[in-house]
């Protein structure tokens, strides 16, 4: 009972910005696998709050990814409006393999040059392994906003990789959080992809 005891308070402890931004951030990614375009509005107030958490554990990386983070957002939030079917949920399409291969190009250099930035230049923690889920997401939510399935996939590894990292520097509530996400990422590319397949979607 003790031990349980103090997992929760290492969970929660004094943590109110963290444990806001879990919930707004399943909100947002239950409304993705949705394909609500009222995902925005929970995702943008999550990024805004998770730079915050992110400067305060020193990872600047993700501090700088949770400011893209908003821009792109927003840009989604335009674009999915403009592209919904009848039923007023976004409609689905797939990436093309010269798009593939660019963006896991990007995402290897992109990698390997900001974590040897961040590492020589920077107090930054596991500069290369933040780098990874920099780039991976960036990745992962440009394809969102453009309504591509595969951002599911790419979301699944960024998942993995960020459950590690921000367990390894005691971020008990957002490691929690990605554990979630990588179960509903592999729920949102069921759900996406049957949605593809039943014809939900135009031609770019």
């Amino acid at each position: 009972m003790e031990n349980t005891l103090d997992f929760l308070h290492a969970m929660i402890g004094e943590r109110p910005v963290e444990i806001a931004a879990f919930f707004l951030g399943l909100a947002n990614i239950i409304l993705l696998v949705r394909r609500s375009i009222w995902n925005y509005p929970f995702g943008i107030v999550m990024v805004s709050l998770y730079a915050w958490v992110f400067y305060g554990a020193k990872l600047y990386s993700d501090v700088i990814l949770q400011i893209f983070f908003v821009v792109v957002q927003l840009y989604g939030w335009a674009h999915w409006l403009a592209r919904r079917d009848e039923s007023g949920l976004v409609i689905v399409t797939r990436i093309g393999r010269r798009a593939a291969l660019a963006c896991a190009v990007i995402a290897i250099l992109g990698t390997l040059i900001w974590g040897w930035g961040m590492g020589a230049f920077t107090d930054a923690s596991y500069p290369f392994w933040d780098a990874s889920i920099l780039w991976l997401s960036v990745i992962a939510q440009i394809l969102l906003a453009r309504r591509i399935l595969e951002n599911w996939l790419v979301w699944i590894g960024v998942d993995a990789l960020a459950i590690g990292l921000y367990w390894t520097k005691g971020l008990y509530p957002t490691a929690a959080l990605y554990t979630l996400f990588l179960v509903i990422a592999a729920i949102g590319y069921v759900q996406w992809r049957r949605a593809y397949a039943h014809g939900e979607r135009i031609e770019e």
